[in-house]
């Protein structure tokens, strides 16, 4: 998207949090990267005026949130975690934390002992890469790990400390979402609760800044119902629809 520097801060402030997507996006120099940047400065400057404005990422939204705060993409490493539902490894900071604030206990015990989150991705950040960097131990807070295929471990989960930024290298979507039969997804009841509870919890965080659109025109122009979504499952298992720009 061509979108203006200040296009960008008028947007950022009529709307009340951002979600970066998984995606197939470069995290080494892409225009997608750079808009990212822009958005990360402007929800620190938010939340350190006390204007409390979300981040969330998922998949290559959490890759993002790590490469933007370390400033480099070197401490992505390469996985064998495509197509895979597994079951989270918390670390003693889960109970405690926001992100998992909003499940009952029986939640909490479903994430950690069914496979219900679904991994698809090629990179990630290892423990050892994250504690490496200063710049990370200090801003996020680790709450889950998990291993590949081939038992190497990398980082599934984490928020940071002072600010509402929240990163899962799972995909909550595809539980409700995504039916390809091509690919291992859990649907049962309690993949589906923890995936709903997730989205809940992004809500709940959206709704604590009053940002608005100046005008309902503006808001109706930005809204995605003016876009047509495409079907694709027939053609790919990747997605079930996709929105063309």
């Amino acid at each position: 998207n061509n979108i203006t520097q200040d296009e960008l801060k008028d947007l950022f402030g009529s709307i009340n949090g951002v979600l970066f997507p998984g995606g197939g996006s470069s995290l080494v120099e892409s225009a997608y990267l750079e808009v990212a940047k822009t958005i990360f400065e402007l929800a620190k400057q938010a939340n350190d005026e006390g204007d409390y404005f979300p981040l969330w990422g998922t998949c290559l939204g959490f890759q993002l949130l790590c490469v933007l705060q370390s400033g480099t993409n070197h401490i992505l490493s390469s996985f064998d975690s495509e197509d895979y539902s597994i079951p989270l490894n918390f670390t003693d900071a889960a109970n405690a934390s926001r992100l998992f604030s909003m499940y009952t206990p029986e939640g909490m015990d479903w994430l950690s002992s069914e496979p219900i989150t679904m991994n698809n991705h090629q990179y990630g950040v290892s423990p050892d890469s994250f504690k490496s960097m200063s710049s990370l131990t200090e801003f996020y807070t680790v709450l889950s790990t998990n291993f590949d295929r081939k038992g190497s471990e990398f980082i599934s989960s984490i928020e940071a400390i002072h600010y509402p930024f929240y990163g899962v290298q799972w995909h909550p979507e595809k539980n409700i979402f995504e039916w390809t039969t091509a690919e291992s997804i859990n649907h049962s009841y309690h993949a589906v609760s923890i995936a709903q509870t997730a989205a809940n919890f992004l809500v709940s965080e959206a709704r604590k800044n009053e940002h608005h659109f100046t005008s309902e025109e503006k808001e109706m122009d930005s809204l995605i119902y003016n876009y047509e979504p495409t079907y694709t499952g027939k053609v790919s298992h990747s997605f079930e629809q996709e929105y063309e720009f």
